[in-house]
């Protein structure tokens, strides 16, 4: 009798977490087959009240449903999961720009647990972590088999207590460990500057929830501080793992007029979802590069595949990261969420990003460039008695140059994107003459 009771009070309450998680999250769950549905519930009842009443120790019946929950999202894709009532409440803070941990955004890459990119200025940048290395171990816990969720949790702590992680990347010989300090990480969306006169470079580290209204005045100073003549610009998405998708949107809609930006497709209708450009608060059509990397996913390969399907910027670096859906946060009743896997994005020509990425127009590696003065050579002006021509008030004079900042001149890929917009500057001059 008691048996029967628990099994139907376990089977109520399992109906009432699956089709109530679909109310609360108000997506309305079809069912093809109701007895067969049934038929699998009541084994999973079984197996519940079983382990209940004969696992060798008395496990709380929460922690059993929660790991039930948990282990049903993890057969998924490695982007759905379940997060407790802590970590959903980390998770809320993230799209805020400033939360406790390392500053790295990780995925599961063929089962191993992998490094999308560090963040900017962030106990993880600094430390030299990068985009594609594996995550071995998290102080003396091996990540295998772990769950997303489960590591940030682990990487998460008080600030200024340090933690321990093991890597390994195809240049080591062997794992190496890194130790580093939790900060809090305030993540700053958008930074700019000019480069030369003329041409404007803008940096998004993250989509998050003022990335658009950041840029939107990152872009104005830019204009001030060329004399409203910009004429080019470098748009960074290298290393920006994504976020918010109306951000993505906004971003996307500020260099296009009109046109599609990006469309999902999933299975239920709040799922069909088409976005596009509107003319006001549309920039001038500058010539733009957009620099991406492997380590650009997600929201920046939205920005990034729908101005290159509308021809308006040329994308240079190397092929991003490949992220190709949408997630749902969903809140439970209990503070807990998910976070579901209900969509996937399409660029404008009705390409799927999905495990295949954002091909650059152009590929141009990452290198190190080490510069090298011609102490060698003299010239005409450095001979004995060399004329001088009357009204040459330059005589003596070294030629101006712009002067780029030492980060700047340190990276290769930047500057064969300014290269190429000076030379499309020269280029068009010479067509007008």
């Amino acid at each position: 009798m008691l048996k029967n009771k628990m099994t139907a009070l376990v089977f109520t309450l399992m109906l009432l977490l699956i089709f109530g998680v679909a109310s609360i999250g108000h997506i309305p769950v079809a069912v093809a087959d109701e007895s067969s549905t049934y038929q699998e519930l009541q084994i999973f009842t079984d197996v519940l009240t079983i382990v209940k009443r004969s696992y060798v120790e008395e496990v709380p019946i929460k922690d059993l449903v929660y790991g039930a929950i948990d282990g049903m999202l993890a057969s998924l894709d490695p982007h759905s999961g379940f997060m407790s009532p802590e970590i959903y409440k980390e998770m809320k803070v993230d799209t805020r720009g400033e939360f406790g941990g390392l500053g790295i955004e990780i995925s599961l890459r063929d089962g191993r647990l992998t490094i999308v990119s560090p963040i900017e200025d962030t106990p993880a940048s600094r430390a030299g972590l990068q985009a594609g290395d594996n995550i071995l171990k998290i102080e003396d816990q091996f990540t295998k088999d772990m769950k997303i969720m489960e590591a940030v949790h682990l990487m998460r702590g008080a600030v200024g207590t340090e933690i321990t992680i093991t890597i390994m990347r195809p240049s080591f010989e062997k794992p190496q460990a890194f130790t580093l300090e939790r900060e809090v990480i305030k993540v700053k969306s958008v930074k700019a500057k000019t480069l030369e006169k003329g041409f404007g470079y803008v940096r998004l580290a993250q989509f998050q929830e003022r990335t658009g209204s950041d840029l939107a005045q990152a872009l104005d100073t830019l204009s001030q501080e060329n004399n409203e003549d910009l004429q080019g610009l470098v748009l960074d998405l290298r290393n920006n793992p994504g976020g918010l998708l109306d951000q993505a949107v906004e971003v996307s809609d500020r260099f296009l007029a009109d046109g599609l930006i990006v469309y999902t497709r999933g299975r239920e209708d709040d799922a069909q979802m088409e976005f596009s450009a509107m003319r006001s608060g549309t920039e001038p059509d500058y010539p733009m590069v957009v620099l991406i990397n492997g380590g650009s996913a997600s929201a920046s390969e939205i920005v990034a595949g729908a101005l290159q399907d509308h021809d308006r910027a040329v994308i240079m670096g190397t092929q991003s990261f490949g992220k190709g859906s949408v997630q749902t946060i969903i809140p439970l009743s209990d503070d807990s969420g998910l976070r579901l896997t209900t969509a996937k994005y399409y660029t404008p020509n009705g390409t799927s990003i999905q495990a295949r990425g954002i091909v650059p127009d152009i590929t141009v590696q990452q290198v190190e460039i080490k510069e090298m003065k011609d102490f060698n050579h003299f010239r005409e002006k450095d001979l004995k008695n060399h004329f001088i021509i009357e009204g040459d008030a330059s005589e003596g004079e070294q030629q101006e140059v712009p002067m780029l900042d030492e980060e700047t001149r340190e990276d290769f890929q930047l500057m064969r994107a300014l290269d190429l917009l000076k030379g499309w500057r020269i280029f068009q001059g010479l067509k007008a003459a």
